[in-house]
């Protein structure tokens, strides 16, 4: 199934899930509401979730004289797999990752942290870029954005649901076909994990994918390989503040091993994805040459 049909199911499900809330919590006129705010966050999704994933982590867009190294690496990978150049944005945080979002290719967006760039060698960073152009190329994106601008509205939700209960809102609502308090404190309590599950739905043959596509750009899957160790050995300094809607975006889950979201994870362990990478042979991934001499 390619990714545009993928794209359409996932909007659809969103959808019927947030006018099923709406209805749960205020009967008829909860539904149309919801139905109304699901149109919306669709067009807001397709159009303008990219910015807004980027605005959560206050990425910064660079130009070439800044970062010419970094440039260079993005040109020359963008190059091989036949797509436009994307934006690039560095996000200001000692932690290590990055991700890559956008509506496609001609719309796309690189963003790497400011740890990931200063505690990586050159042909880490190489590898780690190569498997975010690979979502790029593979079309992964679109859907993988959608999902976190969705599952984040869903959070929202439940957030309103919570105040809602506390304030007593709905309470005399149970005749209109409302949840009414107890009721509005369970979803409030289930639609997040719901959040959670959508990521998951999302198949980790996708993270499995980038990485073959990525090392196939490299010639080889031992520069991605290197990265994974990097980013599975040194301790995560946590400062970035992670939206777990998001967390399924990033090269590595950010919450890995920091609360309950951790067991819900969005991506294949880490040293699965390096021993299918160092499990290839050379004809798996190309032609092996040395990527970063050719840069520099």
């Amino acid at each position: 199934m390619n990714n545009q049909i993928k794209t359409v199911i996932l909007m659809s499900i969103m959808t019927i899930f947030i006018i099923i809330i709406g209805g749960l919590l205020g009967g008829q006129v909860g539904m149309i509401f919801a139905f109304i705010f699901a149109c919306g966050m669709n067009f807001v999704s397709y159009w303008y979730s990219d910015k807004i994933v980027l605005k959560m982590y206050n990425a910064q867009l660079i130009t070439p004289g800044q970062e010419p190294e970094l440039y260079n690496s993005v040109e020359e990978l963008t190059r091989r797999a036949g797509i436009p150049v994307p934006k690039i944005y560095i996000i200001p945080t000692e932690d290590l990752n990055a991700f890559a979002t956008g509506r496609n290719p001609e719309h796309a967006v690189v963003a790497v942290t400011m740890g990931l760039l200063r505690n990586m060698n050159k042909e880490e960073v190489m590898g780690v870029l190569a498997h975010e152009i690979a979502h790029i190329k593979n079309r992964d994106i679109l859907i993988g954005t959608i999902a976190a601008s969705m599952a984040g509205a869903i959070m929202m939700i439940a957030n309103m649901a919570k105040w809602s209960a506390i304030f007593g809102i709905g309470r005399n609502r149970d005749d209109e076909g409302g949840l009414g308090v107890f009721g509005t404190i369970v979803l409030s309590i289930i639609a997040p994990m719901a959040a959670v599950l959508i990521q998951m739905a999302i198949s980790r043959s996708r993270e499995y994918l980038a990485d073959s596509t990525g090392a196939s750009f490299m010639g080889s899957g031992e520069s991605l390989a290197k990265a994974l160790e990097t980013l599975e050995h040194r301790p995560q300094r946590i400062s970035m503040e992670v939206n777990p809607a998001t967390a399924h975006m990033f090269i590595v889950n950010p919450l890995s091993g920091k609360n309950l979201m951790a067991l819900f994870s969005t991506h294949p362990p880490i040293e699965d994805r390096i021993r299918r990478l160092r499990g290839g042979s050379p004809n798996d991934y190309g032609q092996r040459r040395n990527t970063w001499d050719n840069l520099s």
